[in-house]
This record gives structure tokens, C-alpha cells and sequence, in this order.
């Protein structure tokens, strides 16, 4: 007895409904990722953490970012080799602020070679290093990963991260 099949247009089969859902469920991952890390940027630029003067600065650096007019001041306070207390002042647009917010949260409390392989790691994070952007110990600084799409936001990331640069050389 010879079977018959009838052609299916995938609409009800459910073999191609699970497959579609793989298809679109990296997709969705992703987009609800960026929207987190839109969100986490928007929160550090609205609430910035840290901001404002250091009183008794081991170093003090300005930046400035003339093809945006972003502006950065950070303050360094070490005890021996640690980072004591980071603070920044400055205004600008949301990454260059969000940037530095994030950074004095992630700096406090580290060794200065800490701070410098964490510098790398960001600065490998922002322009496009995969591996980076996996890095879990990057924390909240992943948020910023989207970066590496847009070149002329690059510097606004790194603003606050080449003044961090210039005050760990400083304090050497």
C-alpha cells in the first residue's frame, strides 16, 4: 500500500516553527543586550558616579576631545601602589561621561599593573577585539562595547582611559 504525502507550506509544522525560534532567538538576545547596555550607558551619563574634584590628587589630568568639544578631568589618589580614589569632572556627550563614570568604578582598589592590563583590555574592548568583549571581568565596561561600530565614538570612550594613562605614568 503506497503512502501519500501532503505537501506542507511550514505554517503549521512544528519542526519549522522551532527552527525559525532558533533563528530569531540569537537575534533577540542580542537586541535585549544592546537595549541593557543602552540603558546602563544612559544610567551612568544621567547618575555619574564619582564626579567631581579630588582633593589631595597624586596626579591630575585634562583631556579634551576637539571634534566633539568632550572635556575629562581625572584625579588620581594612590596608597603605595593601589588606587585609592579616582574622581573626574568634565561634560560631554553620554559615551565619553558613561565612560568615565564606569572607569572610576572599576579602577578603585586595584594595583596599579591591575589598572594598566584593565586600560589595555578596554582600550582592546573598544576597538572591536571579540575575545574582549567576552571578557567577564570586564563587568559594566562590556556596555560599551558597541563602540567599536561607530569609529568617530571611539575617542569619546577612551577619553577618560588616555587621562588614566597619563596619570599612571605620572605617579610612577
Amino acid at each position: 500500500m503506497a503512502t501519500t504525502q501532503e505537501p506542507t507550506t511550514g505554517a503549521g509544522d512544528a519542526s519549522d516553527d522551532d527552527a525559525q525560534e532558533r533563528r530569531t532567538a540569537p537575534a533577540r538576545t542580542e537586541a535585549q543586550l544592546a537595549a541593557i547596555y543602552q540603558e546602563l550607558i544612559l544610567d551612568h551619563y544621567r547618575r555619574p558616579r564619582n564626579k567631581g574634584a579630588l582633593d589631595g590628587a597624586d596626579a591630575s589630568v585634562e583631556r579634551r576631545n576637539p571634534l566633539c568639544g568632550d572635556e575629562i578631568g581625572l584625579q588620581l589618589a594612590l596608597d603605595g601602589d593601589v588606587v585609592r580614589d579616582v574622581r573626574f569632572t568634565g561634560r560631554g556627550c553620554s559615551i565619553s561621561q558613561a565612560s568615565a563614570s564606569m572607569l572610576t568604578q572599576a579602577l578603585r582598589g586595584r594595583t596599579r599593573a591591575e589598572a594598566e592590563a584593565l586600560l589595555a583590555r578596554f582600550t582592546r574592548l573598544v576597538h572591536g577585539d571579540a575575545e574582549a568583549a567576552r571578557d567577564a571581568s570586564l563587568g559594566e565596561l562590556r556596555a560599551l562595547q558597541g563602540v567599536a561600530r561607530f569609529p568617530a565614538r571611539i575617542r569619546c570612550a577612551t577619553l577618560a582611559w588616555s587621562a588614566l594613562e597619563e596619570a599612571l605614568r605620572a605617579t610612577a
